[in-house]
């Protein structure tokens, strides 16, 4: 794996189970805080108890939108039509830049956790039920959880509960993480949520995303490059170098400092990164 994984990790199924009762756990704490009458608590810990840690069987084989291309009968483009801009590759093809990028600033601890990062999920909860706003803490599985629950969305509802700020949904994410992570190898959850996170302008995906900003394929990015693509993934609009470039340049030295307190590159190359 292009991540400095030694093997592909997949966690045994008696640690996905103890991490789900923390997660309960720290659920009930958040709840609790959240929730000052004891109705409400009992409300959130049983829903949480009935829906259980499975993941939807159909949720990872749900076809995301892509590039449909027309062309003529000698094989050349007409048009391209999409509801999204995707191209779909496969992680291979994705530049291991961008891959050590994503993963030190997005979730450092990605090849070692089992899905959940208990201390930044209780944060969360806590700060959920404080009234204060919805803190990330969210790993790259639970973001990809998050995706496919907004890609398998068919209703209104569906979409919102997909995307509500709620300590109920940041719960649900969790449960499934661990789930997903007990089915899917680290290489193709990685490969998963670089192929389904946006990353602004129009652009989903990796893949689409290097050729809007940078007009070449991800497997040829550079460490810049990379960093900033990198940087984009937690709030697009923000971040955008192409709007607000200053910003998207401050944002990336953060994605390279990232990378080389994670130890996929030196100090010396994040400072001569340019």
């Amino acid at each position: 794996m292009s991540v400095n994984s030694p093997n592909e990790i997949k966690p045994n199924s008696g640690i996905a189970k103890r991490m789900a009762w923390l997660i309960l756990i720290a659920g009930i704490v958040g709840a609790l805080i959240a929730l000052p009458l004891v109705e409400g608590v009992a409300k959130v810990t049983r829903n949480q108890l009935d829906s259980g840690g499975k993941l939807p069987a159909d949720l990872t084989q749900i076809p995301l939108p892509r590039q449909n291309t027309i062309v003529d009968s000698k094989g050349n483009t007409i048009a391209t039509l999409f509801s999204q801009n995707r191209i779909e590759m496969p992680l291979d093809q994705i530049s291991p830049l961008l891959q050590q990028a994503v993963v030190a600033i997005e979730d450092q601890r990605f090849l070692n956790h089992s899905g959940i990062d208990l201390k930044g999920t209780l944060r969360a909860a806590i700060s959920t039920g404080t009234g204060s706003q919805v803190q990330g803490g969210s790993t790259i599985t639970q973001q990809y959880v998050k995706q496919l629950l907004l890609a398998a969305a068919s209703t209104p509802e569906e979409r919102k509960a997909a995307t509500e700020q709620s300590l109920t949904r940041k719960l649900k994410e969790a449960r499934y993480a661990l789930s997903l992570e007990t089915q899917l190898s680290k290489t193709e959850i990685l490969e998963g949520y670089l192929n389904i996170a946006y990353f602004g302008a129009g652009a989903y995906g990796a893949e689409a995303a290097s050729r809007r900003y940078f007009s070449i394929p991800s497997r040829e990015l550079t460490l810049t490059q990379a960093a900033t693509l990198a940087g984009l993934v937690q709030n697009p609009s923000r971040y955008d170098p192409t709007q607000f470039p200053q910003i998207a340049e401050t944002r990336r030295d953060q994605v390279l400092i990232a990378m080389a307190n994670a130890g996929f590159i030196s100090v010396d190359e994040a400072l001569k990164a340019e």
